[in-house]
């Protein structure tokens, strides 16, 4: 006999990715039983709730009203488990995670031990690539944007804002000398951002880790005078993620604009050099980001409020300042010169 509870969750997760084998694999079951269930659901009420084609499912009338009414019922079934038994180690099952690369290596694997001690009932399956496209295509819970949202229809918690630098490598600077002004700074190089394609903004599933680290026009920001102004730059290298931005920079193939936290490690042993520290870019915001419900999953509220405890470091750093350490592990900083 099949549980009821269990071929809703099946159903629900069917209808979050659009697809009975990633449905599946995301739940670690056979695609056969993801199917059965289903089907079980569909004889119980007697209407389908899917319909089906060789590329995609998709939700019927019938099966759109079960969806809303499924995910409530499943959000209280998890509270009310919850609050029994007290116990914020009885959240079990799974929670897919979509972060940016260095946010994954420098905040949330250093304490991820913890947050599973509190947890252990909790499968976690993490996305740390360095872009994600089709978010909740991919049955993505929950995620970490640095940047502006590009979809209204996602929920966002302010976590706090990365301190970032304009930095160069030696050998970039000793080839086309260090700028002292905005004006020396037109003259330069600098790493670009490819432009988001209009589509992938509009869609309601579209979400990269990385929303925006500069304007994405190419254009270098900077704070002057407490006041945000662009710098227009040369450039012939366009990239699409955080991890070959840094790279391009490195190998000397313009300025860039990383997070502090991403060229800490680079600025501390001299690979990556400080350019018009006086003028700071502005900093950029990070939040964690999950598909806008009427009722949240417990696991989806544990795994962000743990993010915004582990953050809040980062939000008090201002500035160039060290970045304070996140208990329990020591994390590395780095004071820009003056």
């Amino acid at each position: 006999m099949i549980d009821r509870i269990t071929a809703m969750r099946t159903f629900v997760r069917v209808a979050e990715v659009g697809s009975f084998t990633k449905a599946a694999a995301s739940l670690d079951i056979p695609r056969t039983t993801a199917t059965t269930q289903v089907q079980h659901l569909e004889r119980w009420f007697g209407v389908a709730l899917f319909t089906r084609s060789t590329r995609r499912v998709a939700l019927t009338m019938e099966g759109a009203a079960y969806f809303e009414r499924c995910a409530a019922i499943l959000a209280d079934v998890e509270e009310v488990e919850s609050g029994l038994f007290g116990a914020q180690a009885q959240l079990r099952g799974r929670l897919a995670v979509v972060l940016p690369p260095v946010i994954a290596r420098e905040v949330v694997m250093p304490s991820l031990v913890e947050f599973q001690a509190r947890y252990p009932g909790l499968e976690i399956a993490l996305d740390a690539t360095p872009a994600h496209g089709d978010w909740r295509g991919d049955g993505v819970d929950c995620g970490v944007v640095l940047g502006e949202l590009p979809d209204s229809r996602l929920v966002a918690r302010h976590l706090g804002d990365l301190p970032r630098v304009t930095c160069a490598s030696r050998r970039y600077l000793d080839m086309q000398g260090t700028p002292a002004d905005l004006d020396a700074l037109a003259m330069h190089t600098s790493v670009k951002w490819l432009t988001a394609p209009a589509e992938s903004l509009a869609s309601p599933s579209a979400l990269a880790p990385v929303a925006s680290l500069t304007t994405r026009c190419g254009d270098l920001r900077l704070t002057v005078g407490g006041r945000a102004t662009c710098v227009h730059t040369r450039g012939q290298l366009h990239v699409g993620d955080e991890v070959a931005y840094l790279a391009a920079g490195l190998e000397g193939l313009g300025l860039i604009q990383p997070t502090l936290l991403a060229a800490a490690p680079y600025l501390t042993s001299g690979r990556l050099v400080p350019v018009l520290p006086e003028c700071p870019p502005p900093p950029l915001r990070l939040s964690a980001a999950y598909p806008a419900q009427k009722r949240v999953s417990p696991r989806v509220r544990a795994f962000v409020d743990w993010l915004a405890q582990i953050c809040e470091p980062l939000g008090n750093a201002r500035d160039y300042a060290p970045l304070p350490p996140v208990p329990p592990v020591a994390r590395r900083s780095f004071t820009l010169p003056a």
